[in-house]
């Protein structure tokens, strides 16, 4: 993870991969690098909005408990 800013949707995360923009390699490196930081499978990960963004949105479905405490410590 790469630190933490007010984005457009709240509080975001910034994360850095090294995956080109190109054909989805770079969101598809992001959301697998959110799984990981977050503790769930990259399943439980999905891209909501931003596809073609810097900001993204994605949706965790994974339970809660699996991770909020995990995304509440990144957010400090």
């Amino acid at each position: 993870m790469g630190g933490r800013y007010d984005g457009p949707h709240g509080p975001a995360l910034v994360v850095a991969v090294s995956a080109p923009a190109v054909d989805g390699r770079a969101t598809e490196a992001v959301r697998r690098a959110l799984a990981e930081a977050l503790g769930v499978r990259p399943a439980d990960v999905t891209l909501r909005i931003g596809a073609t963004s810097r900001d993204k949105v994605f949706t965790v479905t994974a339970p809660a408990q699996a991770w909020e405490q995990r995304l509440a410590a990144l957010l400090q």
